[in-house]
């Protein structure tokens, strides 16, 4: 059996990694929380890595509330970036292998075509910077590691664009909705199988890799897809950025290319909206 830590297991993507687990008999997950593993204390990850002979650690634990880091630099810095380098220490002690989850905030947005690994990052808020700081711990104190970008995750868990728009379609005939930031809607069930997937090929071409469903969308075709999807009736409206202020800017672009996930881990990536569709045929918490 290969034990495997997943850290952050409140959150969507644990919960999707727990949902597609069954179909892999040979791997014992261990899932954790911020309560049962605080991964900002480096002696109880050490000791944890060390007692449960965990081989692989993938890292779903992170502050993830993009505008509330903006006033809670600290809290942010803690588990984004000293939890990541705490993990990343305990592993390579142990001879661990590190799947670190990160995000498309760590650019500013400005470029108009696919963002690359290789493309220099230059995040805009608090929450990028921090998870930015995450990446370049986990990179310096562990070879064997995999730092995985990822966009506007979603699922059938947690909160997320997904469950808030048709929560938000119930009491409402009309939506305005942000039609200026592109990017790529992620199933957060692709996103987990894609992690198990580097898990059981026993892939050793470590580094930096970027993952999202295949595919273009603003954050109003988002919206519509799902409506279209649900049959729900309700009119949307496109409006700019600039009509939704928020404390934290957000990338005006942000889709990602994933060229080399796809040829050095040869994994497969599904369509946004025909993930959206499996993802809206599922109950939800």
């Amino acid at each position: 059996m290969i034990n495997i830590l997943v850290t952050g297991s409140n959150g969507q993507l644990a919960k999707c990694i727990k949902d597609v687990q069954s179909n892999y008999s040979d791997l014992n997950f261990i899932y954790r929380n911020s309560i049962e593993l605080d991964i900002t204390d480096f002696t109880a990850v050490q000791y944890f890595i060390n007692q449960e002979n965990i081989q692989f650690c993938i890292n779903c634990a992170a502050y993830t509330a993009v505008d509330k880091a903006e006033i809670e630099q600290e809290k942010a810095t803690q588990v984004n970036s000293i939890g990541a380098k705490n993990l990343a220490i305990a592993c390579s002690e142990k001879n661990t292998t590190l799947i670190h989850v990160s995000t498309d905030f760590v650019f500013n947005g400005k470029k108009s075509v696919a963002y690359t690994e290789t493309d220099p990052t230059s995040p805009t808020g608090v929450y990028g910077i921090t998870k930015l700081d995450g990446e370049l711990e986990v990179a310096k104190n562990l070879e064997q590691h995999f730092i995985l970008r990822t966009s506007w995750l979603y699922s059938e868990h947690g909160n997320n664009f997904m469950k808030t728009m048709i929560k938000l379609s119930e009491g409402r005939d009309q939506l305005s909705i942000v039609a200026d930031q592109i990017g790529t809607p992620t199933y957060a069930t692709d996103l987990a199988k894609a992690i198990i997937n580097i898990i059981t090929t026993n892939n050793k071409d470590y580094g930096i890799y970027h993952y999202s469903n295949e595919g273009v969308a603003s954050w109003y075709d988002f919206a519509k897809a799902i409506f279209d999807e649900k049959n729900i009736n309700i009119k949307v409206f496109p409006i700019p950025s600039e009509s939704y202020p928020t404390p934290a800017k957000r990338p005006h672009f942000s889709v990602l290319d994933k060229t080399k996930i796809k040829t050095n881990l040869q994994i497969e990536i599904p369509y946004w909206r025909d993930s959206l569709k499996k993802a809206l045929s599922n109950s939800y918490e």
